[in-house]
């Protein structure tokens, strides 16, 4: 038996995309300790109903803080003597960087999960960014030397951290499919015959998010009658969205559902689940989508283009092209029959690749757990 910590950066996120891994590890036997920032209130409940401890921890997910990421990491040290965890799993940057640093401080194995590459690795304009992401990237690489075992979710985030030098020894690697996805609580709906289309994801550029209202402007003037939701909380990184621009985007037409904890019934409503993110590491919603049944239109870009095969289970399009993007929605739009049999294949996808109990196995095997 081991004693293993899990440190994510948000709450919900944590319940909700690990929980099942949680409940799998302690089924085999071993005792785990999470940690998140705001780790309280129904979430703190949610993790004690898995069977797990849970350590709300001083973590600004978002905002670049030298002071604060290293009391972060003195803070994870500390927590991985006191709780005498022989096992850390990180996801996300930061607890990615700082956790593998403190689990090798303190005599303790480790492993990073790199979910996706984001603002450390996507090209931008500007000299201060250009220092950032190098600087990401050297933190990286004395992470992965501290793990001992790092885990992506498509073979583009691998390529691409060995080629930044950010994961020197690639035998380390383990590549799995996403987070799994629970197909009993993600079940197939009816599709709506209307065309309504729906993107769900946090409120970044990098999601894609100006180019699906411009093209959701776009098919508007050709099928009046379609409808464009959107879902996802508002972000504070240098990445994020306007409140302004959001307004925006609902004055046009956008219909903004906000942050939701339960994303089954925006998918219900949906025909067509458009995801234009630039790159992920597996996109969760997607996958979500895929589950209930939707056919899915996202960029053919790393991580998007593992979960969609162009004419059979949806539509890839070009990053950052809103008028390739909007021919697609218009496509199926245009399609009610294309769309359920599109949504169909989508769901058998989902049972054949995502399974959260095959992709676990694989993890938990994968780590020597």
């Amino acid at each position: 038996m081991s004693k293993i910590l899990i440190n994510g950066s948000h709450p919900q996120y944590l319940v909700n995309f690990r929980g099942p891994l949680i409940r799998d590890l302690i089924a085999r036997g071993h005792e785990l300790h999470v940690s998140s920032p705001d780790l309280d209130g129904e979430w703190r409940d949610a993790v004690l109903e898995l069977g797990a401890t849970p350590h709300s921890v001083p973590l600004r997910r978002t905002r670049i803080s030298i002071l604060g990421d290293l009391n972060y990491h003195g803070f994870i040290y500390r927590l991985i003597r006191k709780v005498g965890a022989d096992f850390v799993l990180n996801y996300t940057i930061k607890p990615n960087i700082w956790g593998s640093l403190a689990a090798s401080r303190a005599g303790a194995r480790s492993a990073s999960m790199v979910t996706g590459l984001g603002f450390a690795f996507i090209a931008g304009d500007g000299l201060a960014r250009a220092a950032t992401q190098k600087i990401a990237q050297r933190l990286y690489r004395m992470a992965t030397d501290a793990n001992s075992h790092v885990v992506f979710q498509n073979p583009d985030d691998l390529a691409d951290f060995i080629a930044a030098g950010s994961l020197r020894k690639p035998d380390k690697a383990v590549i799995v499919n996403g987070s799994g996805l629970d197909l009993d609580h993600y079940n197939v709906a009816p599709l709506p015959p209307a065309p309504v289309f729906l993107s769900l994801a946090r409120l970044l550029r990098s999601k894609g998010l100006e180019e699906y209202a411009e093209a959701a402007a776009q098919v508007r003037t050709t099928i009046p009658a379609a409808r464009f939701l959107l879902a996802g909380m508002l972000d504070t990184g240098p990445d994020a969205v306007s409140r302004e621009q959001l307004d925006r985007w609902i004055a046009s037409g956008i219909e903004y559902l906000g942050h939701l904890n339960d994303v089954r019934p925006a998918i219900a409503q949906a025909s067509v689940f458009v995801l234009p993110s630039w790159r992920e590491g597996t996109p969760r919603t997607v996958l979500e989508a895929m589950g209930m049944g939707r056919p899915i239109i996202t960029t053919d870009a790393p991580g998007c283009r593992e979960t969609t095969v162009d004419g059979v289970n949806g539509l890839l399009v070009p990053v950052r092209d809103a008028g390739a993007l909007a021919d697609a929605m218009i496509r199926l739009a245009r399609d009610s029959s294309l769309r359920a049999a599109w949504g169909t294949e989508s769901r058998r996808m989902a049972e054949e690749k995502y399974s959260v109990d095959k992709v676990n196995q694989s993890l938990i095997e994968g780590l020597g757990l």
